[in-house]
């Protein structure tokens, strides 16, 4: 049942976004103030004019595009209705209003971090956009920069070519002038010959007048072809340098020719590009008229489903007024708990720090107590041993004392064995003088147990283990002190 309810308000708490991030309220309010925190949220969603759960998203942009008018306000409050209904029934869904409210905080805080992600990517989109714009009037610039280029290099042609039949013109003009005078002074050379041909024939008389004429004739001839030679050489020379400006002059109609051909290659990329930018335009046209469609249907039926909310709305209108006044205190709650929190949060840390410390003191403590068992593991050993010896020797001297009598004791006179409660007390006292010696030799001294003057000189096996024993204490206990 808790899963099931814990669903229908990750349903319905998808399209709510609550107004605080503060931490939930530790007093459980009843069933009747979770409902109520629900509608009034709803309510304080509408009357700032927003659409809860649903901030900058996709949708409301296309409504918005779609109609900006009432056509928007009209969806947001349909959906406004479908959201009070579908969180009414997740909310009732649930056992506990404890469950309730904790459910729909949880749901309100990743709504809030989808909303903030939604929100950094629609800025980037909207860089992206402008970014695409100003690519796109650059290119425009670019192009109608290339179009007058490739004016004013038609203009410049058209220029060159005038230019070219002016020249050609001029040179035909001045080559048929030059035929004419060439035509015109053959003429008179023959005419002028005929004439000395008929002076000759009629003026026999006048030959060597004539023949001198001739003579000076032909002078004037050969300065007159000489001059036309000249001329010939001349004329040659102009037409081979107009031939030389006319290879210059195609030199660079060509060179302009190559470079208009990479201007239009240019200007042909550019279009195709753009033919392509419009094929994708025109195709994201088609599915953003798809996806109109879709939004239109949506809001016909949000239009519905608001008529239907638009009569349970005027019943909770009062509900609303009183679920705001009930929400400013818990607002004021919030704030109390959380300086509360704030509080708490400082003691947990300094108790933390505490804790810690005292950890390290109990490593310490735990490692002197382990040296300190080993210290008494070993003294137990030397107190056992030392009763032994004590016990032996107590047995000797018993016997030296009976020898020395010679005469054989009573039955009574015996030395008996020690009852079990008499061995109690005796070991009771060996500990209580083993703990003083163990005491002495934590000051740095080992003090033996009073023994009678009799027994002084002891046995070799004895001291042996006695000082072998008391360089193991003295040995631990110094291993100790380097821990420590």
């Amino acid at each position: 049942m808790e899963t099931t309810g814990v669903c229908e308000i990750d349903v319905a708490s998808r399209k709510i976004v609550g107004g605080s991030d503060s931490p939930l309220n530790l007093d459980s309010p009843c069933q009747e103030d979770v409902t109520e925190f629900g509608l009034g949220l709803c309510c304080t969603e509408e009357e700032r004019g927003e659409t809860p759960g649903r901030e900058d998203s996709p949708s409301d942009l296309g409504e918005a595009e779609l109609d900006p008018g009432g056509d928007a306000k009209t969806g947001e409050d349909k959906a406004l209705g479908k959201e009070v209904v579908l969180l009414m029934q997740a909310l009732n869904s649930l056992a506990t209003p404890e469950e309730k409210l904790a459910a729909l905080c949880k749901k309100y805080a990743d709504l809030l971090e989808e909303s903030r992600c939604m929100q950094k990517q629609l800025k980037a989109l909207q860089k992206k956009q402008s970014q695409i714009v100003k690519e796109k009037v650059h290119l425009q610039g670019e192009h109608s920069k290339a179009i007058l280029a490739r004016s004013k290099l038609e203009s410049l042609c058209r220029e060159l070519q005038r230019h070219n039949k002016t020249l050609k013109e001029e040179n035909a003009q001045r080559s048929r002038e030059y035929e004419e005078q060439r035509k015109e002074a053959m003429l008179h050379f023959q005419m002028t010959l005929g004439d000395i041909e008929v002076q000759m024939e009629q003026h026999s008389s006048h030959n060597a007048k004539l023949r001198q004429e001739n003579m000076e004739l032909a002078e004037k001839l050969k300065k007159l072809i000489e001059q036309y030679e000249l001329r010939e050489e001349h004329i040659d020379k102009v037409f081979k340098h107009k031939e030389l400006q006319q290879q210059l002059m195609d030199a660079k109609l060509q060179r302009i020719t190559e470079m208009m051909k990479e201007v239009e290659e240019k200007q042909q990329r550019e279009r195709d590009f753009l033919l392509k930018d419009a094929t994708e335009s025109r195709r994201k046209c088609e599915l953003m008229k798809e996806q109109e469609a879709q939004l239109k249907q949506q809001l016909s039926l949000y239009m519905d489903k608001f008529e239907e909310f638009q009569t349970t709305l005027a019943k909770s209108n009062e509900v609303f007024t009183t679920f705001r006044q009930e929400m400013e205190k818990m607002t004021k709650k919030i704030k109390k708990l959380e300086k509360e929190t704030t509080q708490w949060r400082t003691k947990w840390e300094s108790n933390n720090q505490a804790l810690l410390q005292m950890a390290e003191e109990k490593t310490l403590r735990d490692g002197h107590f382990k040296a300190m068992q080993g210290k008494l593991e070993l003294l137990e050993r030397l107190c056992r041993a030392l009763q032994k010896e004590r016990n032996d020797l107590n047995n000797r001297l018993s016997l030296l004392q009976q020898g020395d009598k010679g005469t054989a004791p009573p039955p009574d006179a015996q030395p008996r064995q020690p009852s079990v409660e008499e061995e109690e007390d005796e070991e009771e006292e060996e500990d209580s003088e083993d703990s003083a010696q163990g005491d002495g030799h934590e000051t740095g001294g080992v003090h033996q147990a009073p023994r009678p003057p009799e027994m002084d000189p002891m046995p070799a096996a004895s001291v042996t283990t006695t000082t072998a024993l008391l360089t193991s204490i003295q040995s631990a206990e110094t291993a100790a002190a380097l821990q420590d």
